[in-house]
């Protein structure tokens, strides 16, 4: 077998940036989960035998790789709906890549500098989920494709509503440091790496009850193309669309959700619009939308908005940067075309906010980009009964990033033990169980409605009640064993 120092480091950028691109397999479309802890294997085998520098610049390759096969889908919204030019748009969508990958050098380095190889197998996997933890934050943070991630319905999916994707996540890390020791042969892997996939076998299969009689709801999908959307032509055959798609919604609907700014305008414009089609339902059918709303002192709004049989709004909290807002907007504005995306400086939403109220659910809200972020929507699921998420994937174009955010909605659902409202503009709109399985889908790319029966569901997860820090915590603990107090000689 090849020893780990023959392993040359050239060798291992290559086998890294080879690494990160098969991360992306594990994730949806493709779901092949079990190649995560192999990948893991590749980048950590050799790994105290490289100098920190080496080793930083391996963790940057295979951040390359993963975030150059995994969010392709960037260019599609700079390009196709950003009014770049292709060259532009690809400089952009490199700079994008080879900046994120810097979060794996920053971990591989930092590790590899201060820490040993006596705990390696622990050390690394408690690293890598702390270098998760700082990606989900820092920046305002970018928690896509966590390893974790992929995991909704492999093997280890019980431990979720244990401690959610970032123990998902640890427990994928070790299974590949394991993985390492076992080639080493070092059989005592075996017994570890064999407690993290049968342990959930004796995990309950679900932690929350069911509250109530089920409801019946319809996810409208209005498939608007989105380059004409806030044109007035755009306007009215968004009107027209959607309230078209309501009349014909079947008698006994509890509740109708329009998906993220459905109609392209504000919501004082709206209100008219909302009204009529309001006019048309059973007075105990409840209509909820995404909306902008525009107060009295300019500032602007993401919203979920109801009438009818609802109470309540949500203000989305955590905004897309260059999307809803501009970063250094006073240097950056004006520069180019994707700077000024039309409504693009929206201001953010209180961190604390009651659930919405409609048809007799208490609805916790995330819109669109907030679903990603495990913690948010656990204190969502805290006051709520159901799971409420309104998105625009329009800007995905016809990429693998609309799969991706569906599965990361899934995960949150068996995270929390809540259903999962998903209604989006051109598609994945979905129905989505208290066990992260889809219940109700419609293609993508059409103009259609999922009609099913969600029910609202009682009592706490732990994950819930607790959120990430519990999985943090332990990969510290991991990690503290191999930190190497003093300096080399």
């Amino acid at each position: 077998m090849l020893s780990s120092r023959a392993y040359r480091p050239w060798m291992g950028y290559l086998v890294a940036l080879a690494a990160g691109a098969l991360t992306t397999l594990t994730f949806a479309p493709f779901s092949l989960w079990w190649i995560g802890p192999i990948a893991v294997a590749m980048v950590f085998y050799g790994l105290h035998d490289l100098t920190t520098g080496q080793a930083a610049l391996r963790g940057w390759s295979y951040g390359v790789g993963l975030f150059g096969a995994g969010t392709s889908w960037i260019y599609v919204s700079i390009h196709d709906y950003g009014y770049t030019g292709v060259p532009l748009a690809v400089f952009l969508t490199a700079l994008f890549v080879v900046t994120l990958a810097l979060f794996y050098a920053v971990i591989f380095g930092v590790y590899r500098r201060f820490t040993s190889p006596r705990w390696a197998m622990l050390t690394f996997a408690g690293a890598w989920v702390l270098g998760e933890g700082l990606r989900t934050w820092a920046f305002t943070g970018f928690p896509w494709l966590l390893l974790g991630n992929a995991h909704v319905a492999s093997p280890l999916a019980p431990w979720a509503p244990v401690g959610g994707v970032y123990l998902l996540s640890l427990f994928v890390a070790l299974s590949g440091t394991l993985l390492v020791a076992l080639c080493r042969k070092r059989y005592w892997a075996l017994a570890p790496l064999a407690a993290i996939w049968v342990i959930p076998m004796l995990l309950p299969a679900q932690w929350t009850t069911p509250q109530g009689e089920p409801k019946r709801v319809a996810l409208l999908q209005g498939n608007l193309p989105q380059l004409t959307k806030w044109s007035a032509e755009g306007q009215r055959a968004a009107a027209n669309t959607y309230s078209t798609l309501t009349r014909a919604q079947p008698e006994g609907t509890d509740l109708i959700v329009w998906p993220e700014t459905a109609l392209p305008m504000f919501a004082a414009q709206a209100r008219p619009v909302l009204e009529r089609v309001q006019a048309t339902l059973p007075p105990d059918t409840a209509l909820l939308t995404g909306i902008v709303q525009r107060e009295a002192n300019g500032d602007y709004y993401n919203s979920v908005i109801g009438v009818g049989a609802s109470e309540g709004s949500y203000r989305k909290e955590h905004l897309v940067p260059f999307g809803e807002y501009l970063p250094l907007e006073g240097l950056l504005r004006g520069i180019i075309a994707f700077f000024n995306l039309p409504m693009s400086s929206f201001t953010a939403g209180d961190a604390d906010q009651a659930p919405i109220e409609a048809a007799g659910m208490q609805l916790g809200s995330a819109i669109c980009y907030e679903i990603i972020y495990a913690d948010l929507v656990a204190n969502r699921a805290r006051d709520a009964n159901v799971l409420l998420t309104v998105s625009n994937d329009t800007w995905f174009g016809d990429s693998i990033g609309p799969l991706q955010h569906l599965q990361m909605a899934q995960l949150r659902a068996l995270e929390n033990g809540r259903y999962v409202l998903r209604a989006t503009s051109n598609g994945v709109t979905a129905i989505i169980d208290a066990q992260g399985r889809i219940t109700q889908r419609a293609p993508r790319f059409e103009t259609t409605s999922v009609n099913g029966e969600v029910q609202p569901m009682q009592g706490l997860t732990p994950f819930t009640r607790t959120g990430s820090w519990p999985a943090w915590g332990l990969a510290l603990l991991l990690l503290v064993p191999g930190l190497r107090w003093r300096r080399r000689t």
